[in-house]
């Protein structure tokens, strides 16, 4: 029943859609240069094709302008609301509306403030499926995913889907920033086993972090290590027949730096990471800026396609799939050394 009616709901949102596309106006370009505007310019192309009575509205988006302005803003929403928390409808991936996101606010983002560039795009093949495994860093959003999905977008016209921290689809913090399984909407794969291998099945342009969640959380004194990688992504390679395709980011360490990871207070919030930087002082006052990062340029290098061809056996196919996940991760090392000058 529940599912019925989101699925109306949907619908009736899409019936209801603007013919006309998002359109950056003067507030959204003020917005992209004043950090606690980003998450207004999210909310705000949400409800340009989205009927979203419990969203934000313009009174509380001029108090996330202003410091301290957030938490009352929040006050007055969950007034607004009833003393209630925003619903959250059942959402499904949306290649269309992600196609909208990537070009009318994603475009902007990576193409003025992120300076984002694919290198090497000779090594891109011509169609997936494809598991692009990439090294994740920056202790913030993701915009490194994020970035490198918009160019492979708009270089080869692929829908790419990254694998996403579950925080980001269901923590009540994330409930609150932003709109109704607005990840999910746009493409995000919860980064767990079942979900990874289902979407492997499908054949889809999958955007991996073959370090998980110690890539970004690692602190700014390990910029540039890669982490140690896991497995899954080797074994499904093999299993799938999928080839990986290896991509080095030089610029995401910057996004968010100076950072340490705050581990125990992270476990308690039940975050990703939790970082503690000079910029957590600005967080406070505008907690607006979460999804915001700072101002950096990232350059993607396409490596040449690696496949999985591991021993049989369960106990021998794990051993072959780290071996050669550890083994991939040193040549991406190397690459990142060489790519900084380093010896």
């Amino acid at each position: 029943m529940i599912n019925q009616h989101s699925e109306n709901l949907l619908n009736t949102q899409q019936e209801k859609a603007p013919a006309q596309g998002y359109k950056f106006s003067w507030f959204d370009w003020f917005c992209l240069w004043y950090p606690p505007g980003w998450l207004i310019l999210f909310n705000r192309h949400w409800q340009h094709y989205h009927q979203d009575p419990d969203g934000w509205n313009w009174f509380e988006y001029g108090l996330f302008l202003i410091p301290g302005g957030f938490y009352l803003a929040m006050l007055s929403r969950w007034l607004r609301l009833g003393c209630r928390s925003p619903r959250q409808e059942v959402g499904e991936f949306d290649p269309n509306y992600q196609q909208a996101f990537g070009q009318e606010v994603l475009g902007p983002i990576v193409k003025y403030y992120f300076r984002g560039e694919l290198q090497q795009i000779e090594n891109l093949p011509s169609r997936g499926p494809l598991i692009v495994a990439m090294n994740h860093a920056g202790m913030c959003f993701p915009w490194d995913f994020l970035t490198l999905a918009y160019l492979l977008s708009e270089t080869r016209g692929w829908r790419v889907q990254p694998i996403a921290s579950p925080a980001l689809f269901d923590h009540p913090w994330m409930i609150w920033w932003l709109p109704p399984k607005w990840s999910q909407l746009l493409g995000g794969v919860r980064a767990e086993f079942n979900d990874f291998e289902a979407a492997i099945a499908q054949d889809k342009i999958l955007l991996y972090a073959p370090e998980g969640i110690r890539g970004p959380g690692k602190g700014w004194s390990k910029r540039h290590q890669l982490q140690k990688f896991d497995v899954s992504f080797m074994q499904l390679s093999d299993r799938y027949h999928i080839p990986i395709l290896p991509v080095v980011c030089i610029g995401s360490e910057f996004l968010h730096p100076w950072s340490v990871n705050v581990t125990k207070l992270q476990r308690l919030v039940k975050l990703p990471f939790l970082p503690l930087s000079p910029l957590m002082f600005a967080l406070v006052l505008f907690p607006s800026m979460g999804i915001w990062a700072m101002k950096t340029r990232l350059r993607y290098f396409i490596q040449p396609l690696e496949s999985a061809e591991l021993a049989s056996g369960s106990n021998k196919g794990r051993t072959a799939a780290y071996q050669q996940a550890q083994k991939l991760r040193e040549k991406l090392q190397i690459q990142i050394n060489q790519l900084l000058g380093k010896s």
